[in-house]
């Protein structure tokens, strides 16, 4: 086992264009002012769904989280850098919001539950190609991009804790405990894909492809993020952690039998196959125990669950699209690749 270090902080990442190069240089050569002085940045120009955005906005979430070596920590309040990232996110959320488009009017948390639970046997997509025909090279590429994420499985979504309250907060805290190993810091989600990683011969420190991977990987993230630290989202941060359970039982399955296929090591079976079990009781305690209790106090946060759904389904489809079109191509589906 390759142990994640409990403090560890990544470098920052080289810049992606002028909207992070306005972030990543300010944190890195200065020292954050302590009255209020806004950063510059032009962001009417920037793609809000393009990898310099993105990436601009994950270096400030990341703030929240460990932060980067050599950054001063009193960055993560700064007003000024606070004022610019919520230029950002809300030309992120707009931008989401339009991807999204119109809600049905018909639509509601247990129709758009029931319809994610649902997936067809011969589907598309990345977990799917994996499965029947993919490379172990390919498998690599879907570890690192994922890393971004997995390596702090379920801190995004641990931002919601103290915005719900009694059976919703119990049994959302019942799920959340899962991910968090259960006590066991040898069984932590993180701690195995962080196993994963090396027994795959890549490199398992934390953000360690964060320049490597595209924006349509970074946007997964930043989306957990934006709900979770916004009390105003947090139906949305429900819905998609909804999603993110529901969903990921039957993935992780498909996962599974790729890796069989591709006689893997164990400690990337490992990973997946503890998703496939745990992730399948997980499901029921979201639908009947934290959506229902939610919507029993708050009914008003219906809509904003299933905007939540909808949204995951957005930024997954687009890493997806990304994947496959880069592997239908023959080339990698990384800014770097690996070997």
């Amino acid at each position: 086992m390759t142990t994640l270090p409990i403090a560890a902080q990544p470098k920052l990442p080289d810049a992606r264009g002028p909207v992070s190069a306005a972030v990543i240089e300010l944190l890195a050569h200065c020292a954050p002012h302590t009255h209020l002085e806004p950063v510059e940045a032009r962001l009417h120009d920037s793609d809000p769904l393009g990898l310099d955005l993105q990436l601009a906005l994950y270096v400030c979430y990341e703030l929240h989280y460990r932060d980067f070596a050599g950054v001063d920590p009193a960055w993560e309040w700064n007003a000024g850098l606070l004022h610019l990232r919520s230029r950002m996110e809300h030309a992120f959320l707009a931008a989401i919001r339009r991807e999204v488009g119109t809600i049905e009017a018909d639509a509601t948390p247990a129709t758009e539950m029931d319809r994610l639970s649902t997936e067809p046997a011969d589907g598309t997509g990345p977990s799917y190609h994996l499965r029947d025909h993919g490379t172990w090279q390919q498998m690599r590429e879907y570890f690192a991009h994922r890393s971004v994420y997995h390596l702090k499985e379920g801190d995004p979504h641990a931002w919601l804790i103290p915005r719900l309250g009694g059976q919703a907060k119990a049994s959302f805290v019942a799920v959340e405990y899962d991910e968090f190993g259960a006590g066991s810091g040898s069984q932590v989600h993180q701690q195995l894909f962080a196993d994963l990683m090396a027994a795959a011969e890549l490199d398992s420190g934390y953000l360690a492809y964060l320049g490597a991977v595209p924006a349509e990987a970074l946007i997964a993230v930043n989306l957990m993020s934006l709900f979770g630290l916004h009390r105003r989202l947090r139906g949305a941060a429900v819905g998609h952690f909804a999603a993110t359970e529901i969903t990921s039982s039957p993935g992780s399955q498909r996962l599974v039998a790729a890796l069989q296929r591709m006689q893997a090591p164990e400690a990337c079976i490992k990973f997946y196959r503890e998703h496939v079990e745990a992730d399948a009781v997980h499901e029921q305690v979201v639908r009947t125990e934290v959506i229902n209790s939610l919507l029993c106090s708050e009914p008003t946060l219906a809509d904003d669950v299933v905007f939540g759904i909808r949204a995951w389904e957005v930024v997954e489809d687009r890493l997806a699209y990304w994947m496959m079109k880069c592997w239908t191509c023959g080339r990698s589906s990384l800014l770097r690749p690996l070997d």
